[in-house]
């Protein structure tokens, strides 16, 4: 005599059910009100719930508590009913992963948050501005509006807020900090770029991030393609642009009927939120102010070459908006950063140890696609010759060049005397700044 599954115990038509996803789960509980029972088990449901929608307790998409795990999850299901399920859940996980690494490293950033827009909010900025946001965009607007930044985060002036998600850098008097538009601001600076561009009012284009600085850089999605693009120098007299994520990994965006969609936006978002995790780019601090440094700090984007105790990190990043894509000699830009400090053993020289060492000249090689086009020799560092102490802080510089070409690097090396240069202790010796790449990224922040 056949067996049916109503035939087994509850333990293993529990442990049946465990392995079924939450919509198979639904269809086993129309079975039957023996099989309805077990499948309304709430550890199934905290399980459908951790695993789908990274909860830990019984939160409805607004926040509130629900009265249960099952109940919960329904409400997301329909709240969300209109995305592929897929989507949602790899939107939602970008945003927790991102909002986690906020609030252990940066929460004063998490705070400018704002909650996720409503329907009838992003299809009246889609009627304004005559366009149609790709699913993965507006997947990501539903679960957090962008930004808001109070006049007490920008501090009233040109320099802006230091809060931006998206963060930045500074090379000389160029700051740029990018943050991530609310929709009403998303309609503000889209209509204000595109009339000073000259585009028709049908453009496709949309601004979704631009730097809180008096630099402008600006991140145009353009909603029928689902690429992102940053403006150059040259945006406002030519309209010159860049992709900021490789073409071949968006695909169709407008099809509700499958899970596949990934638009610019989306991709962008996760690869950013993977280097953070990462480590690859962190907090800088410099005086009170914190924020999010886009020079990288791991290999092989970065190197670390220790000489005589002394270590120097090194690494760039690539400068969209001062790029001139029509002028061969400054077609890139790259801005570099340059971080050293005496290690706690001190200076070590011919077996030799000094409490101190001062650098006093600078020596460096810029390469672009493997051929020298730069050899620089000259004295201080930005007009500054640092001295240095055992396991004291780094003394970080930035400074920047043009490439005729986007793939190049720079290595070189610093002239240091134990001691000061007024006092000296010994001879002179070289330390080595290992090779670093400039290169136009396949991801462009």
């Amino acid at each position: 005599m056949e067996m049916g599954l109503e035939d087994l115990g509850d333990l293993a038509i529990n442990a049946i059910i465990s392995k079924l996803d939450a919509k198979d789960t639904v269809a086993v509980s129309c079975v039957s009100k023996k099989l309805r029972v077990s499948a309304s088990e709430e550890s199934l449901w905290l399980n459908h719930c951790s695993q789908d929608l990274g909860l830990s307790s019984p939160i409805d998409p607004l926040g509130k508590p629900a009265p249960s795990f099952k109940e919960t999850y329904q409400l997301w299901r329909e709240s969300f009913g209109m995305y592929p399920w897929p989507l949602v859940k790899r939107v939602k996980r970008c945003w927790d992963r991102l909002k986690n690494w906020l609030s252990a490293n940066f929460p004063e950033a998490g705070a400018t948050l704002r909650k996720g827009a409503t329907e009838v909010e992003i299809e009246a900025l889609e009627n304004i501005l005559k366009v149609k946001l790709p699913l993965p965009t507006r997947l990501l607007y539903r679960f957090c509006d962008g930004q808001e930044l109070t006049e007490e985060d920008v501090g009233g002036t040109a320099l802006g807020s230091s809060l931006g998600i998206i963060g930045g850098y500074c090379f000389y008097d160029h700051l740029v900090n990018v943050c991530l538009l609310p929709l009403r601001q998303v309609i503000l600076e889209t209509k204000e770029i595109t009339d000073q561009l000259g585009f028709s009012t049908t453009s496709k284009y949309v601004i979704v991030a631009a730097s809180s600085t008096y630099i402008g850089k600006f991140f145009f999605l353009n909603c029928t393609t689902g690429q992102l693009y940053v403006g150059t120098r040259n945006l406002l007299s030519a309209g010159e642009m860049i992709p900021c994520v490789p073409n071949a990994l968006i695909s169709p965006m407008h099809d509700l009927n499958t899970g596949q969609q990934q638009d610019a936006m989306l991709l962008w978002l996760e690869e950013h939120v993977r280097r953070l995790q990462n480590g690859i780019i962190k907090l800088r601090k410099e005086g009170m102010i914190r924020s999010i440094n886009l020079f990288p700090e791991e290999p092989p984007l970065c190197s670390t070459a220790v000489t005589n105790g002394v270590q120097v990190r090194a690494s760039a990043v690539f400068i969209p908006e001062g790029c001139n894509l029509l002028d061969e000699s400054h077609k890139y830009l790259f801005a570099y950063s340059i971080r050293m400090r005496l290690l706690p053993e001190g200076c070590i020289v011919n077996g030799t140890s000094f409490g101190s060492c001062q650098l006093n000249l600078r020596h460096w090689i810029i390469r672009a696609n493997d051929h020298v086009v730069s050899d620089v020799n000259g004295e201080a560092v930005i007009g500054k010759y640092p001295l240095l102490y055992p396991g004291g802080e780094e003394f970080v510089y930035e400074s920047c060049t043009f490439l005729s070409s986007s793939q190049g690097s720079i290595e070189g090396g610093f002239t240091f005397v134990p001691g000061r240069l007024a006092d000296p202790k010994g001879s002179a010796f070289e330390v080595e700044v290992g090779r670093f790449p400039l290169q136009c990224p396949d991801y462009i922040f």
